[in-house]
């Protein structure tokens, strides 16, 4: 079963599967073909991070690509030249927002170790498609008509535009012979292509043009990290995730922990309770992330004891079923060092990939470029990432160092959650992830609630309305959300704002005789299944 958030991506899975590849190698494939047809989202010019589950090894593995910050970055890369802080919109688009890019090295290292067709077989699909064209869907040209920004760039202006300015139109054909250049030299060569020789060369000149200082070295240097996933139980269930530096497995863990401890019982997910405690529960779980969460080789993260039953009985007490707590204050935790809370935006846009082959083995891949389009920079072919600004904007406040503060060669605070489910007996039972900023901890949490506690169909869980707090507002899905249910919220003292969440959900579940897909229709995913 491979799900995806393309069709053209989830058809390049499945033709790795039915040759005879594993989960990893059909998540690769795919995720090539994301970064043709999802420019927007992911790719070569990003990072992302990795689950994947040997079934003969009974073993999970977390792989680390994210994005580094060069060395010639500072901790005030978001101020102004006269010394004030900059707006995020001004550093948005430009060289200073750039990291080092971490996907395909991440890829390569995690093929090394598992996978099973050619490295350069996994590329033939995306080539194929870049070389001979692709529809542009509705989304995409959507999101290339409403950029502001995209069109200052002249190698995206060309390729993404007509000569009036508009937006190529949906079902247009869009072949990218560039980005089918790039794929080839990669194929060949591995992550070296990109790290080392011309195609780094062009990243670097891009940036640098862009006011950015990313440097030949940054690029050769980069390494991905393999890292201990992190994993708790939930009622007869096992959950496993993303260690630091993304928040997404802590994050996922400790709301699913004070929910069980809540007192609410299992149940459906869109009562009045169930909606309010979880709420709660998030805005005690945001601010942990925005005080102790960040890069573990720089910051000590007391990542343990955030997941310790005791410490989530402790927070689980504060909840009221009565009255929301408005906002919720960080625990107390070692080390006793005063910090800080991370002010970083955490644009939503990202792409998850799930795939489970015929042996049982399993990917959850969440990868990203940070906002849409990232820093609207092209090079070779692909889109560069602006993943710098997931740094707190502010390093210091009142005289406390921010945890996320950026440092050179430091990778930023995440939220992305790629998840597996285990039952009691250790089978694999979900695998899933969504897009979204840094409410992915919430969608990605409110998605198993759906699914274990309130025994919802997949199409049902991933489809359900979005309710949640990340230690501000209570928000709720515009147009999606009941009146009634707000105006409960709203008694029980929440400053309710209704907003557009877009997550993108992808969700495999086990069932009798195999497994089902499921996908968010508030995208353009597909599944698809043998």
């Amino acid at each position: 079963m491979a799900v995806t958030a393309n069709g053209y991506a989830t058809d390049a899975a499945a033709e790795i599967l039915q040759l005879g590849g594993n989960a990893l190698d059909a998540a690769i494939a795919a995720q090539w073909v994301l970064n043709l047809v999802e420019p927007q989202s992911a790719g070569i010019g990003g990072g992302g991070f990795l689950l994947h589950w040997d079934q003969q090894r009974r073993r999970v593995s977390a792989w680390d690509g994210r994005e580094t910050a060069p060395r010639g970055a500072s901790a005030d890369f978001a101020a102004r030249p006269d010394g004030g802080p900059a707006s995020l919109y001004e550093i948005l688009a430009t060289g200073k927002a750039v990291g080092v890019p971490g996907l395909v090295a991440v890829l390569e290292a995690a093929h090394r170790r598992h996978g099973k067709l050619s490295w350069e077989r996994l590329f033939r699909p995306a080539i194929r498609l870049a070389e001979n064209g692709f529809a542009v869907s509705p989304r995409l040209h959507q999101l290339l008509r409403d950029d502001p920004l995209l069109r200052r760039d002249a190698a995206a202006r060309v390729l993404y535009y007509m000569e009036s300015g508009e937006a190529r139109p949906v079902g247009e054909l869009l072949r990218n012979p560039e980005l089918a250049a790039t794929l080839r030299r990669i194929a060949a060569d591995g992550s070296a292509a990109l790290q080392r020789g011309d195609v780094a060369q062009r990243v670097v000149a891009a940036v640098d043009q862009r006011g950015g200082n990313l440097s030949a070295m940054d690029m050769s240097d980069y390494r991905p990290k393999q890292r201990k996933p992190v994993c708790g139980p939930f009622r007869r269930w096992q959950i496993c995730g993303m260690p630091p530096p993304s928040s997404g497995g802590i994050g996922v863990l400790q709301l699913m922990g004070m929910l069980e401890r809540s007192g609410l019982p299992p149940g459906d997910p869109t009562t009045p309770d169930a909606a309010h405690i979880f709420a709660e529960a998030g805005r005690l779980v945001y601010a942990d992330r925005a005080r102790y969460l960040a890069d573990p080789d720089f910051i000590s993260v007391p990542h343990k004891e955030m997941l310790d039953s005791r410490y989530l009985d402790q927070r689980a007490r504060l909840i009221d079923f009565r009255r929301s707590m408005g906002v919720a204050p960080p625990g107390e935790l070692p080390p006793r060092i005063a910090r800080a809370d991370d002010d970083a935006p955490e644009l939503p846009a990202t792409t998850h990939v799930s795939i489970v082959d015929r042996d049982g083995n399993a990917v959850a891949l969440t990868s990203s470029i940070e906002s849409a389009f990232g820093s609207r920079i092209q090079a070779a072919g692909f889109m560069l990432n602006n993943q710098l600004t997931d740094f707190s904007l502010t390093a210091k406040q009142d005289g406390k160092l921010v945890a996320n503060r950026l440092q050179p060669g430091k990778r930023p605070l995440s939220s992305m959650a790629p998840t597996f489910v285990f039952d009691a007996g250790g089978r694999l039972h979900a695998v899933l992830g969504s897009p979204g900023g840094n409410r992915i901890i919430n969608y990605v949490a409110r998605t198993l609630v759906a699914l274990l506690d309130g025994r919802q169909a997949p199409a049902e869980a991933v489809a359900l309305a979005h309710v949640g707090s990340r230690n501000g507002a209570t928000e709720v899905e515009r147009g999606r959300v009941p009146d009634v249910l707000t105006l409960e919220l709203e008694r029980r003292g929440h400053e309710v704002r209704r907003v557009e969440m877009t997550s993108g959900l992808h969700l495999i579940v086990r069932v009798a005789g195999g497994w089902m897909g499921a996908v968010d229709p508030r995208r353009e995913g597909v599944a698809r299944g043998d």
